[in-house]
């Protein structure tokens, strides 16, 4: 049998240089990561990992949040589809001018015909009926997401942080521009809010604006109290992002448990004969006898089942001179010398020394 190559043994130290013990036209083993690099490496991962609050202080308390969230959510989603493609926004624009509350729809025509520049108010333009319903598709569909991610229990404060605060300010954005100024009309000046929301809708030149009105001030209201609503959640987001000291100390107990166990696992698997599997948690004492582990090469693997069996063929197959069934002896009717003895191996001997 061929003899087993000799590896020549090199300095595998990072820091000084081996070119001195290298030894040509030999095939080196590769070096094995050091434990410094990997304990390092799991350190860094584990701080990136545990840095983020993953519990609510006030679990339930989201629910009632997100329960009060969903009537006004699609009340906006109502309203804001049916004020889609200029449904009465023109309408009301061209209300005011009569009653004299702000510019007229006609002086886009008049500023073409006079090949003049005009942009048309905020408050009035097509921009905020569309953006409107676009956060209210987009709002109804985060609602959606978020409770089923929310009982699973990964809705994380910090994650919810981020949506709330994006959904607040594009809220208040579309609260601005539903309540902007108009001060394109030198003659009819609007320095506030458009009439609709400042005035009562029985002002109304044109009685049949009056349900339009009604449904624009709606649409302003409840932008205002989603507005609040967003606002109550991101307190509770992060208020549950900061940890007190009795939940910092939980905190570091739960990951010094997983860290000891994670570095036992890993010394076992590198040694399964040397290390049995225990808890860690129990006493490793003298106190304690443990059980020897068994292997294939101990002997009382070899001598596992070596014992009579009750089974009717094994002996009949398994013998040179097999016997038929009917003719095996019980170990009742054996005489006490020709009961099988149980064999003890001899104690191994110790190996030469080279």
């Amino acid at each position: 049998m061929p003899s087993q190559p000799v590896w020549p043994q090199r300095n595998c130290s990072r820091t000084q240089s081996h070119r001195a013990n290298y030894i040509p036209n030999v095939v080196y083993p590769p070096d094995l990561p050091t434990t410094e690099f990997v304990s390092s490496r799991n350190k860094y991962t584990i701080a990136i990992m545990v840095s983020l609050p993953r519990k609510w202080r006030k679990h339930n308390l989201f629910y009632i949040l997100m329960a009060l969230e969903l009537p006004i959510t699609i009340v906006i989603l109502t309203f804001t589809g049916i004020a889609s493609h200029d449904l009465y926004r023109t309408k009301l624009w061209q209300d005011g001018a009569d009653n004299g509350f702000n510019s007229s729809p006609d002086e886009i025509l008049y500023a073409a015909a006079n090949h003049r520049p005009y942009k048309v108010p905020m408050v009035w333009g097509s921009f905020i009926t569309n953006y409107n319903l676009v956060i209210g598709v987009l709002s109804t569909f985060i609602l959606i997401t978020k409770l089923p991610v929310h009982i699973l229990r990964i809705f994380y404060p910090p994650v919810s942080v981020f949506v709330h605060v994006g959904l607040f300010i594009l809220y208040i954005v579309s609260a601005s521009y539903q309540a902007g100024s108009d001060k394109s009309d030198p003659k009819h000046l609007q320095s506030g809010p458009p009439w609709y929301l400042t005035k009562s809708c029985s002002v109304a030149s044109n009685k049949d604006n009056i349900g339009y009105c009604q449904q624009a001030k709606a649409l302003f209201g409840f932008t205002i109290i989603i507005i609040v609503l967003y606002f109550v959640e991101i307190i509770v987001s992060v208020h549950s992002c900061f940890l007190t000291k009795e939940e910092k100390a939980e905190r570091d107990e739960r990951r010094e448990e997983k860290r000891t166990m994670k570095e036992y696992e890993d010394m076992v698997l590198r040694t399964p004969r040397t290390f049995p599997m225990m808890s860690p948690a129990l006493p490793s004492g003298g106190a304690t006898q443990m059980m020897p582990t068994m292997s294939s090469r101990s002997p009382e693997f070899s001598t596992f089942g070596t014992g009579s069996s009750d089974l009717p063929l094994r002996d009949h197959f398994s013998t040179p001179n097999p016997r038929p069934p009917t003719q095996q002896e019980s170990s009742e009717t054996l005489a006490p010398g020709n009961q099988p003895q149980m064999y003890f191996p001899p104690p191994p001997k110790k190996a030469a020394k080279a």
